[in-house]
Formats: structure tokens, sequence, C-alpha cells
């Protein structure tokens, strides 16, 4: 589990730009706020990258969770203040309170991601699996080889002789 991922970090980060607009829409849609539906949904997105990524781009996934909380909350707060703060504050405020009313979720999201990261960097970095293929084992019916061994008749005599064919 630890060493399948292999998507690219633009698909990453296309991939959960979508799933957050997605959750942005279903937390509207249930509370009319960004509610818990996109918490719990970010905390899951979050896990899924890190686990979706190839090794290579693992810095994009290490960036993307405060950026995404970041990005959601400002598109929100310049079409509708009233999903992430009150109506009256300003752009900047109702970012800032967006952020901050859902810390909680980029805390365990993030926290999540960097822990996954660091186990499959972990596992990667111990893994013989590039360098050794995985074992088979292959049997015949008839051996390539027969070798029969003939000893001396005399009890003393040092001569044995094995002869082969193929």
């Amino acid at each position: 589990m630890w060493e399948e991922g292999r998507w690219s970090g633009s698909r990453v980060t296309r991939f959960s730009v979508f799933a957050c607009v997605v959750l942005a829409s279903a937390s509207i849609a249930v509370s009319g706020r960004l509610g818990p539906v996109f918490d719990v949904g970010f905390v899951a997105l979050c896990l899924a990258t890190a686990l979706s990524i190839r090794p290579s781009e693992f810095f994009t996934v290490g960036i993307l969770p405060p950026l995404l909380l970041l990005g959601v909350s400002t598109i929100l707060g310049v079409v509708h203040r009233g999903w992430i703060a009150p109506s009256d504050d300003g752009l900047v405020q109702a970012v800032i309170s967006g952020l901050a009313h859902h810390s909680g979720a980029l805390l365990g999201g993030y926290s999540l991601a960097l822990a996954v990261l660091a186990i499959r960097t972990r596992v990667l970095r111990y893994s013989n699996r590039a360098a050794s293929p995985a074992p088979y084992r292959v049997t015949s019916e008839t051996p390539e080889v027969k070798s029969t061994t003939v000893v001396g008749n005399e009890p003393d005599s040092p001569q044995s002789m094995t002869a082969s064919s193929s």
C-alpha cells in the first residue's frame, strides 16, 4: 500500500481542487455554510492525496493542504462571504475567519498527509523492491543435466568418478 502511489503532482492538484469544489458545494447545500461535511471530506482528501502521489513528487502534497484551504476560503469570500464569515466582514477578514473556523480540519488533514509521506519515505528507503525482482520458482519434469557418481570397488581406493550427460 505504501509503495503504490503513481499519480503526478499536477494530476493530484487538479483532483484536489475539483474535490474541494465538490465538498464545499455539498457542505453549503446541506447547511448553508462551509461546515462539518467539508471538514471531514477535507481530512479524507488530504489522506488520499498523500497515498496517491508518486514518490518523486511528495513536495506537492507537502504544501497542498494549506493552499487548498486558503483557495477555498478566498473564492468563497469573493463569491459570498456569508458562507464562511459574517456577511458584513471584509474580504481579508472573511478569509482569515474561514481559515480559523476550519483550522482543526487543516491541522488533522495536514498532519495525516505529512505522517503518510514520512511513512512512505521510510518504506521506500528500506524497501528493496526496485532492486530485486519477486521470487519465483521454476520446476521441470525432467532435469536438463543428469549426474551419476561411481565409487571404486576397493575400500582403500581414492578413485571416484562422476559422469554427466545432457
